[in-house]
């Protein structure tokens, strides 16, 4: 999977161009992408799942306890990993649209840095001088 080498080698290896985008591109999107997680796909996700709401997706680890007076005395402890699983799908979304970004500008870069083309232009001084040397041939 040519694509997976190239993700792994851009989250590894990465240059100061790299980090910059992903920093722009993830400030930048970070609403939109929440957005669209929080409103599109994760709904989409828990209907798909038996009409599970992700927010609501918790592990209670202590009960709530009140007091007779019904007081709280003890408050509920969960593990809310819906919402955890909701800022994964963030990140994924993120990581995928700035890796796609760098993806572009490096065939871009590629395409400007061709080795394959080995013409390379001849000095104007050198021009000169074979110009030169070749009307002086025909002068003899």
């Amino acid at each position: 999977m040519k694509i997976i080498k190239e993700f792994r080698e851009f989250a590894i290896k990465g240059n100061m161009f790299d980090m910059a985008i992903g920093i722009i591109i993830g400030v930048a999107f970070n609403k939109i992408v929440s957005s669209l997680v929080n409103d599109i796909i994760t709904p989409v996700f828990g209907l798909v799942l038996g009409k599970v709401n992700f927010q609501n997706l918790k592990l209670v680890i202590q009960e709530e306890i009140k007091t007779t007076a019904g007081e709280i005395e003890q408050e509920l402890i969960t593990l809310n990993y819906g919402v955890f699983l909701q800022s994964v799908l963030d990140f994924l979304i993120i990581a995928m649209t700035v890796f796609l970004i760098v993806k572009g500008i490096n065939k871009l870069r590629a395409r400007a840095d061709n080795e394959k083309d080995n013409t390379v232009p001849t000095p104007k001084d050198i021009q000169l001088l074979s110009e030169i040397r070749d009307l002086l041939k025909n002068q003899k």
